[in-house]
């Protein structure tokens, strides 16, 4: 396997790494949990059992789902770069069924190998805690089993979501040609990424009709709690909309940040690269996207029925003091599990921006020679790492609040009118612009150091 072939496999191998290690952490912390409840010889810790693995593998799904969607969007940036040696194997005769089938093989082996070792990771972790928990008196260590078969559970479904993702991410093998391997080959524009009549339309369909489904629930929410039940899978295929027609959303997200980075030369061509490349730029973000749009809703919706509850306790300040308690530790808790398929995304993003500066090294040896500095071309990756990442950030939000307000309101709208106005958690804005300044930081360190050391001369002979 060449070296390119490893570097790309590596990619893949570490997103199933970590969806494999987390969803193991939390079974085998389950399990941790169940024995010393049982130990107690507390009557219900069957039910206490049932409800912590399931709560588990719920997570585990959430952490597969971003995961096999960074996975897909890792893979399809490697097609990208790899279209003319595809085409150049079309063009000795290998057929498109059988270059998609050796990537998807890639998933596998890499799905397969990550899922083990993410098994081990995710077990070290939980031992890890329990004997750091025993030793400082917080949790008490009970003789337990650390090879439940439940978890199979996180080790078939990284496996079998890698290798699909792979597949799905794959697909552009088949509209390779073997003419392609005489000459260049670019990513589709913003004009043929428009140009997808049936994803548009199914798109566009699951938006409104998630949208309408949202607006009812929130309305039948003025009646009953029940509203919850309509606003719920409204808010499901709404967002299943936004994630099909994200090649839609994210460019014009995209030229709106774009213009936020100044007239510079490095700050133009940055927002000219991702407008450029919309289909690669839409794959880098759209992962983040939906983590950030997982916590937020999660944070919105609690914090307006934080609100409500307060607001029926009246005014004893330690009952008031007590909620506050109660709902910062249940947000903090969820917002660790949620936020563990933003990571994932985070990660998928990092290397998605890696591997496109080692795909563009002709453009960056072109700009070099027509007298970019080194410093241009660092602050020309900082710019497009940061562009990407604001404009998953902001759109993530918007979707948040939207898909959390709807969600408080449809719930509470019957108890208490106030749920109506949106209640947005602050700290957590604050805490996520944050956090994009990290993860800018993060995703152009490498990139930029790979950027700044490409001599012209050697760029400009590739081929």
């Amino acid at each position: 396997m060449t070296r390119s072939k490893l570097r790309d496999l590596a990619s893949t191998l570490l997103v199933a790494v970590l969806a494999s290690a987390f969803g193991v952490f939390l079974l085998q912390v389950s399990g941790m949990i169940t024995a010393m409840i049982a130990a107690d010889d507390v009557s219900e810790f069957a039910t206490v059992q049932t409800m912590l693995q399931a709560l588990s593998i719920v997570f585990l799904l959430l952490a597969t789902y971003v995961g096999s969607i960074v996975t897909a969007n890792t893979v399809a940036t490697v097609v990208a770069g790899r279209v003319r040696t595809i085409a150049l194997m079309r063009l000795l005769g290998s057929s498109a069924v059988a270059e998609r089938r050796a990537i998807a093989k890639e998933g596998l082996v890499a799905g397969a190998a990550g899922a083990l070792i993410g098994t081990v990771l995710g077990t070290a972790a939980a031992w890890g805690l329990e004997v750091a928990g025993d030793a400082s008196g917080l949790l008490e260590a009970v003789p337990h089993g650390w090879a439940d078969p439940v978890l199979l559970v996180p080790i078939v479904a990284v496996v079998l979501s890698t290798w699909l993702a792979a597949w799905a991410g794959s697909r552009r093998v088949l509209a390779v040609t073997p003419v392609q391997a005489l000459g260049g080959s670019a990513e589709r524009g913003i004009d043929d990424l428009t140009r997808r009549p049936v994803r548009t339309a199914l798109a566009l369909g699951l938006a409104v009709l998630g949208l309408l489904l949202l607006g009812v629930g929130v309305a039948v929410g003025l009646l009953t709690p029940l509203g919850v039940l309509i606003a719920f899978p409204g808010g499901l295929l709404a967002f299943t909309g936004v994630v099909l027609g994200a090649h839609l959303v994210m460019p014009r997200a995209l030229r709106l940040i774009g213009r936020a980075f100044g007239s510079s030369a490095a700050a133009r061509l940055a927002a000219e690269n991702a407008l450029r490349n919309p289909e690669r730029s839409t794959r880098t973000t759209i992962g983040l996207v939906i983590g950030v749009t997982l916590i937020t809703t999660l944070a919105v919706a609690m914090e307006g029925y934080r609100a409500t509850v307060l607001a029926s306790v009246g005014d004893s300040p330690v009952v008031r003091q007590a909620v506050d308690v109660a709902f910062g530790s249940t947000v903090a808790v969820f917002a660790v599990l949620v936020g563990y398929s933003a990571v994932i995304a985070a990660i998928g993003m990092v290397n998605n921006l890696s591997m496109t500066v080692l795909q563009r090294t002709r453009e960056l040896g072109l700009l070099r020679a027509l007298g970019f500095t080194r410093r241009q071309i660092r602050l020309m990756i900082v710019a497009e790492a940061a562009q990407l990442t604001f404009a998953a950030i902001a759109v993530g939000l918007l979707l948040g609040i939207v898909f959390g307000w709807a969600g408080a309101a449809s719930l509470l709208g019957s108890v208490d009118l106030a749920a109506l106005v949106p209640a947005v958690p602050w700290p957590l804005v604050a805490v996520i612009a944050v956090a994009a300044a990290v993860l800018t930081i993060a995703a152009s360190v490498t990139p930029a150091r790979r950027a700044t050391t490409v001599s012209p001369v050697t760029a400009l002979a590739v081929d």
